[in-house]
């Protein structure tokens, strides 16, 4: 496990840039944190880290939006309104071919039981209105990364 301060949006992006560049195909971010924590910002950082040039926004009415790179596209889920097997498969969410890309969960407590195993969890609490605790659960993967 990762434990991340940021006090800034700016500092918020660095670190998912940093994550952004260890990541790739088949990887995907599960995002815990209430709404206005950052998740949005954080996905900015892991597409610049990513290599994409993309303007990152929230997929909140889309459900989804893409953003393609040389490498690998970045899908960026919004499951608020999902909460049912049903309707994640309403979303096209299974027809993804996430092994060769890579995606981003907003939400991902509603949809938990339906996630990979190897599913990287990145919790964002916020600790005032612009510092925020940012918690990297990947078993281990990235750990030395940050050292």
């Amino acid at each position: 496990m990762i434990k991340i301060i940021t006090r800034s949006p700016e500092e918020t992006i660095r670190a998912a840039e940093k994550l952004g560049s260890l990541i790739g195909a088949g990887d995907m971010i599960a995002f815990k944190g209430g709404l206005g924590a950052g998740k949005t910002t954080f996905t900015r950082g892991l597409a610049i880290g990513l290599g994409m040039k993309d303007v990152v926004s929230s997929p909140t009415f889309a459900l989804v939006n893409d953003y393609r790179g040389e490498r690998i596209t970045l899908y960026h889920f919004d499951m608020y309104r999902i909460s049912t097997e049903e309707e994640l498969e309403s979303t096209g969410f299974y027809d993804y071919p996430f092994e060769e890309n890579a995606a981003v969960i907003e939400w991902s407590e509603n949809i938990s039981e339906f996630l990979p195993e190897n599913a990287i969890y990145v919790t964002i609490n916020t600790i005032s209105e612009n510092e925020r605790e940012i918690i990297i659960e990947d078993g281990g993967r990235f750990a030395d990364s940050w050292n």
